[in-house]
């Protein structure tokens, strides 16, 4: 298996391990967000509701909003698969609190196959604003491999 294919397996462990299954888990339609989606939902006991939506690949921070506000307010814990640097900006983007060194380590870098684990204090989606989620946790594939230093990707 590729180190790549390796990383998303260990998310989605990580996020089972965790008890952060999600209600709904939505990918970019790109070939790897896809597979990596595949490997990671390969980890939850039982299906997880998944769809591919078409249009955030390479998608800029305000539509990945617009997508985000869009999510059904029956879903509690949402699994969103795409790509940099879009993503990466969205955390950023919605991250208004959290622990300090996360927050920084997730805005100096955001490798493929990183979680950012965000909390909203929200009744609906459509309320998600700039800064109104809490970086839970920012976990890196590095971190899940066990190595010392961040790979960069």
């Amino acid at each position: 298996m590729r180190r790549g294919e390796e990383d998303a397996r260990r998310a989605g462990e990580f996020l089972r391990e965790s008890n952060m299954i999600p209600d709904l888990a939505v990918a970019s339609n790109a070939r790897r967000a896809k597979q990596t989606l595949e490997l990671a939902l390969a980890a939850f006991p039982g299906h997880v509701t998944h769809l591919i939506e078409n249009t955030i690949y390479l998608a800029t921070v305000d539509h990945l909003v617009d997508v985000l506000r869009q999510t059904p307010d029956k879903v509690q814990t949402l699994l969103a698969v795409g790509h940099n640097p879009g993503f990466a900006e969205l955390a950023i983007w919605l991250a208004g609190s959290g622990d300090e060194a996360d927050m920084a380590h997730m805005s100096a870098s955001y490798p493929t196959a990183a979680l950012a684990i965000l909390d909203f204090d929200a009744e609906h989606w459509a309320e998600v604003r700039k800064g109104a989620a809490r970086l839970n946790r920012f976990v890196t594939p590095s971190a899940l491999r066990g190595d010392v230093v961040d790979d960069p990707d």
